[in-house]
């Protein structure tokens, strides 16, 4: 299966906030929820890795992973905004 990449990137802060990832798909951004995640998980964590895990497999839209994403970005405070 082709990963479907993003209309819009989301991009994170890793541990020292100085270094950014940008996630492109939803298969980065599970890579991401499950490697790079602060240890303090919140609710959104658990439905984005969820969504995304179900997008990148096809059988949920790429907008709503991106969105689950974004949210659970911004709750663990990781989210850089422009």
């Amino acid at each position: 299966m082709v990963a479907s990449i993003w209309d819009t990137n989301v991009e994170v802060m890793l541990e020292c906030s100085d270094h950014f990832l940008v996630i492109k798909s939803a298969r980065e951004a599970v890579s991401c929820l499950r490697r790079h995640w602060p240890k303090n998980k919140g609710l959104s964590y658990a439905q984005a890795k969820r969504v995304c895990l179900e997008a990148a497999r096809g059988t949920t839209p790429n907008a709503e992973a991106r969105a689950a994403f974004e949210a659970a970005a911004e709750e663990a405070g990781i989210l850089r905004r422009f």
